[in-house]
């Protein structure tokens, strides 16, 4: 984590109880999250290097690459549930970020369709997926618009 900036530690005591409280679960989620990501990467590579070693890396062979990727966004999503956190340590911004938590769940469903075997998921499935991309990406465009509008 980084050095806490001199306003910040300045204005500490001007907190309430539960600004308090807030900023420490944050830090204590910060400091879960970094250590989940450290043991994902390292797993991720451990894998990666059993693959190569053991010769299954066949680009005909799509469950290994989606195996890979499937870990890698997890990662990218762990990473980013992080920074949202992050930034409420930094007092930047409230505990509770709306675009933040729609970019997630929009990277979650990505994932999701990554690991996906297709030859095995229903028709429907693939719809409801689709269709939470959709909403989800439309969520975001009218949180961005409001949130341009707010600004000007």
């Amino acid at each position: 984590m980084s050095k806490r900036e001199p306003s910040q530690e300045r204005n500490w005591h001007l907190l309430s109880f539960y600004e308090k409280f807030e900023e420490l679960v944050a830090i204590a989620l910060t400091t879960i999250i970094a250590v989940i990501i450290l043991a994902a990467l390292f797993n991720l590579a451990y894998n990666v290097v059993v693959i190569l070693l053991e010769g299954l890396v066949n680009p005909a062979d799509k469950s290994v690459f989606q195996a890979i990727f499937g870990m890698i966004m997890t990662l990218l999503i762990a990473l980013e549930f992080k920074h949202s956190i992050l930034k409420v340590v930094a007092r930047r911004e409230s505990i509770i970020q709306v675009k933040t938590v729609i970019l997630i769940a929009l990277m979650a469903v990505a994932r999701k369709f990554i690991i996906l075997d297709i030859g095995h998921t229903s028709a429907a499935t693939i719809a409801a997926l689709a269709a939470a991309i959709l909403a989800l990406g439309a969520a975001y465009w009218l949180v961005r618009l409001r949130d341009e509008l707010a600004t000007d």
